[in-house]
C-alpha cells in the first residue's frame, strides 16, 4: 500500500497533456458513469412498477436533488484546486491542511443545506408543479435522501483530494464504489422488499455512505491529505477556499435552476411529458458521463500546472480537452441517433414520453458540443483564478440560454419545443467560453511572469489568486 509519503511530485508538470486528459477523464468517467447509470436503472426498475407517478416523482425528486449536489460540486472544486495548487507548488503540508480543512467546510455547508430543503419539501415540489399523488410520493422520496447530503459531499470532497494528487485510479474507486453499492440494494430493495420507491430512496442512502468511506480512506489512509489545521490556520483557509467555492457553487447552481424552469415547463403539459423528461435527464449522464469527468479531470491538471507556473501547458491542456470533447459528443450524438427508438422503449416509454426521448436522440443531444465546451472552459477558470468568469457565463446560459428559448418553444411546439429551446440556448455560451478561456490563459502568463522562461517556478504570489483568494475578481 503507498503511504502518505505517495505521490509528492507533481504529476501533471511532465508528459503529455493529452495523455494526462484522456487518463483523469477515462478513469473517472469510470466510477461516475457508474452511479448515473445505476440511477438510470433505478428509474428502469420504478418503470416496471407500471405507474406513471413514479416515474414523474423521481423526475420531480431528481430536480431538487440537483441542486444540493451541484453546491457540493462546487465546493469539491475548491477542494481539489486548493489541494492541486499546493501540491504544484510542492508543499505537501499545505495540501493536506487544505484537504481537511475543506471537507470540514463541506460538512458543515451541506448540513445546513439540506435541513433548510428538507423543511421546505412540500413548498419546494409544489413550485415546480408536482401534484396529488405524484408530489406525496416524491416528498417521501426526499424525506429519506436529502439528511444523507452532507455524506455524499464530504465523499465527493475526498474524491477531489483524491483527483488533486492526480490519484484518478482511487477518485474512480469512490463513485464506483456508491454506484456498485446501489447496483446491488435497487432490485433487493425495490423488489424484493416490495418498497418500491421507498427503496429506491434507501439504495441512494446505502451507495452515499460507501461514497463517503472510500473516498476518506483513499485521501486519508493511502495520501495523507487530509489534515485539520489548528483553529487560527483554519480561519485563514476559509478565505480561499470560498474564493473558488463561492463561484464555484454559484456557478454550478445555474444548470439546476434552469433545469428547474425547464421541469416547470413540461409540467404543463402532464406527468407524460415529466416523465419523459425524466428518462432524458437519467440518458444524458450516462451518454454524456464522460465530459462530465472530462470538467473534473482538466482542474487538477491545469492546477499543477499553475502552480508549477509551467504556463504553456495550460494551453495545451485546454486544447486536447476540447478535440476530445468534440470527438466524444460526435460519437455518442451519432449512436443515441442510431437508437433512439430502442432506448425509449427500454423505459416503456409510450406516448409524449417517447416522443421527447427519440426527438433529444435525434436532435437535442447534439447540444453537448457546447455544453462541452462550456464545462471545461469553466474548469478552467475556477483553477485558474477568474472564477467569477464561469460563475456569468453558466448563469447566462441556464437564463438567457434557457428562458427565452423554452418559453417560445413550449408556445409554438409543446413539450417538444422546451427540449429543443433548452438545447439551442447552449450554442452561443459554449462558443464565447472557449474564446473567453484562452483569452484568460494569455492574461494569466503575460501577467505572472513577463518574459520568464518556460521552465518551472515558484508558485504566483503577491496578489495572486493562489495567495489571496481574490481570484474570482480578477481579469
Amino acid at each position: 500500500m503507498a503511504g502518505p509519503a505517495a505521490g509528492n511530485k507533481a504529476k501533471f508538470t511532465t508528459g503529455s497533456t493529452m495523455g494526462h486528459v484522456v487518463t483523469m477523464t477515462l478513469t473517472g468517467s469510470v466510477g461516475l458513469i457508474s452511479v448515473f447509470a445505476v440511477d438510470a436503472l433505478n428509474l428502469f426498475y420504478i418503470s416496471l412498477l407500471g405507474q406513471a407517478e413514479l416515474a414523474a416523482a423521481i423526475g420531480y425528486a431528481g430536480t431538487l436533488m440537483f441542486f444540493t449536489v451541484s453546491i457540493a460540486i462546487g465546493c469539491t472544486i475548491a477542494t481539489g484546486a486548493l489541494v492541486s495548487r499546493a501540491l504544484g507548488a510542492g508543499d505537501r503540508d499545505e495540501a493536506a491542511k487544505s484537504g481537511g480543512a475543506s471537507l470540514v467546510y463541506l460538512g458543515i455547508t451541506m448540513t445546513a443545506i439540506s435541513a433548510l430543503a428538507w423543511i421546505f419539501i412540500p413548498e419546494l415540489l409544489s413550485m415546480l408543479g408536482a401534484q396529488g399523488e405524484t408530489h406525496a410520493l416524491a416528498d417521501g422520496f426526499l424525506r429519506i435522501v436529502f439528511p444523507s447530503t452532507p455524506i455524499m459531499a464530504i465523499g465527493m470532497g475526498a474524491s477531489g483530494i483524491l483527483r488533486g494528487i492526480g490519484d484518478a485510479k482511487r477518485a474512480m474507486y469512490v463513485t464506483l464504489a456508491g454506484g456498485m453499492v446501489a447496483a446491488v440494494m435497487d432490485p433487493i430493495l425495490i423488489f424484493g422488499l416490495d418498497l418500491g420507491i421507498t427503496g429506491a430512496a434507501l439504495s441512494t442512502l446505502f451507495s452515499r455512505l460507501a461514497l463517503l468511506g472510500v473516498g476518506l480512506y483513499g485521501a486519508s489512509v493511502v495520501h495523507g491529505l487530509i489534515s485539520l489545521p489548528d483553529l487560527a490556520a483554519f480561519r485563514t483557509k476559509l478565505r480561499p477556499f470560498l474564493g473558488i467555492a463561492g463561484p464555484a457553487v454559484m456557478t454550478q447552481l445555474a444548470t439546476p435552476v434552469g433545469n428547474a424552469y425547464v421541469t416547470a415547463q413540461i409540467a404543463s403539459f402532464g406527468d407524460g411529458a415529466v416523465a419523459g423528461w425524466a428518462i432524458i435527464g437519467r440518458v444524458i449522464p450516462v451518454a454524456f458521463g464522460v465530459i462530465f469527468s472530462l470538467s473534473g479531470a482538466v482542474g487538477p491538471i491545469l492546477g499543477q500546472n499553475y502552480g508549477a507556473r509551467l504556463y504553456p501547458r495550460l494551453s495545451d491542456t485546454m486544447r486536447d480537452a476540447l478535440i476530445f470533447t468534440t470527438l466524444y459528443v460526435l460519437v455518442v450524438w451519432g449512436l443515441l441517433a442510431m437508437f433512439s427508438h430502442e432506448i425509449a422503449g427500454i423505459f416503456r416509454a409510450t406516448g409524449e414520453a417517447h416522443a421527447l426521448v427519440v426527438f433529444f436522440c435525434l436532435f437535442a443531444a447534439g447540444s453537448f458540443l457546447f455544453n462541452g465546451a462550456l464545462f471545461v472552459a469553466n474548469a478552467a477558470f475556477n483553477n485558474l483564478g477568474f472564477a467569477l468568469y464561469s460563475t456569468l457565463l453558466n448563469w447566462g446560459r441556464s437564463t438567457l440560454g434557457v428562458i427565452p428559448f423554452v418559453w417560445l418553444g413550449a408556445q409554438y411546439y409543446g413539450a417538444t419545443g422546451v427540449i429543443a429551446g433548452w438545447a439551442l440556448g447552449a450554442v452561443v455560451f459554449g462558443i464565447a467560453a472557449v474564446f473567453l478561456c484562452f483569452r484568460v490563459i494569455g492574461t494569466i502568463e503575460q501577467r505572472d511572469r513577463p518574459g520568464h522562461d518556460r521552465t518551472p517556478g515558484p508558485p504566483p504570489t503577491a496578489n495572486s489568486p493562489f495567495s489571496t483568494g481574490k481570484a474570482a475578481t480578477l481579469g
